[in-house]
Order: C-alpha cells, then sequence, then structure tokens
C-alpha cells in the first residue's frame, strides 16, 4: 500500500525523516524499506474507481481493519489519512468494544481523539490533491508523525 506512487513518497518520506521507516521511498516490494514501530493499513483495501470509496465499501472492509487492530497488540497510536480513514477508525474501534467519545471526534488536521487503548490522530491524506495545492506541507504531515512518537513512547 502506497508503494511506487506520489502518496507514498510523501507517506514514507515523512515516517522517514520520524524515525518510523529506514528508507524515504518505496518504489516496489521488496527495495528494502522496513517500518519501525509502525504498521500501514487500510479502511478501505482496494483503489475505487475514481479514487473516490463508497461508504458501503469503508463498511465491506471494515471487518479487515478490525482483526489488524486487534492482532496489533502493542499499537497505541492510530494516525487516520483523511476524515475517511478517520471514521473507518473509530468504526472499527466501536466494532472492538471501545466506546467513542461523546460528541463524536471530528477530523481535522492535527485532531486527536481518545479511544481507550489508542490516540487516534488526524491526518490530511497525502494525495496529490492536497500536496500540490499546499493543504498538506512536509512539516505537516511530519509534525503529526512527531506526535505519534510521543503518544507512543508515552502510553508504552
Amino acid at each position: 500500500m502506497f508503494t511506487g506512487d506520489r502518496s507514498g513518497d510523501w507517506l514514507f518520506g515523512s515516517m522517514y525523516r520520524t524515525g518510523f521507516a529506514s528508507q524515504p521511498h518505496s518504489v516496489h516490494p521488496g527495495d528494502g524499506l522496513e517500518l519501525r514501530d509502525a504498521f500501514v493499513g487500510a479502511a478501505v483495501r482496494c483503489a475505487p474507481p475514481a479514487n473516490r470509496p463508497l461508504p458501503a465499501e469503508r463498511d465491506n472492509c471494515l471487518p479487515y481493519l478490525e482483526r489488524e487492530l486487534a492482532l496489533l497488540e502493542r499499537c497505541r497510536v492510530l494516525v487516520a489519512l483523511g476524515s475517511f480513514a478517520w471514521d473507518g477508525a473509530l468504526r472499527a474501534a466501536r466494532a472492538l468494544g471501545v466506546e467513542a467519545p461523546r460528541p463524536r471526534p471530528r477530523f481535522g488536521h492535527g485532531a486527536e481523539a481518545d479511544l481507550g487503548r489508542w490516540r487516534l490522530l488526524g491526518c490530511y491524506h497525502p494525495s496529490q490533491q492536497n500536496t500540490f495545492t499546499g493543504r498538506l506541507t512536509e512539516p505537516m504531515l511530519d509534525a503529526v508523525f512527531a506526535r505519534a512518537g510521543e503518544l507512543a513512547a508515552r502510553r508504552a
């Protein structure tokens, strides 16, 4: 996931700069990229038409995300890349028995929500639409992953 595309260049570049990846790019499986204390999952597991996932696709993929979160016992921080991922993380946590905070946490870049065993961080998706327009910059992305590192160290 994200391997060999521009979104991945942004994502892995930031993860490299903040200590979560062994190199700043991934161009193909087996190219040497190793994630450190990180896992990349998805609320939607396949590329939807026009890159616009529908709620039905998210709901169809939700059991995969739930299972991944259940298996990642050491996971303490979730970074949601976009509002769709934010919503997916909240839904998966609820399905795993986590009582969602009230009122429902709103997505925003740099938003945080306490989900019991996890801290959820919001981040604009590193899509070309966001990076080409300047809505998301490298320092903004780096700040979210730096925050994730701080939170993970505190919650360990």
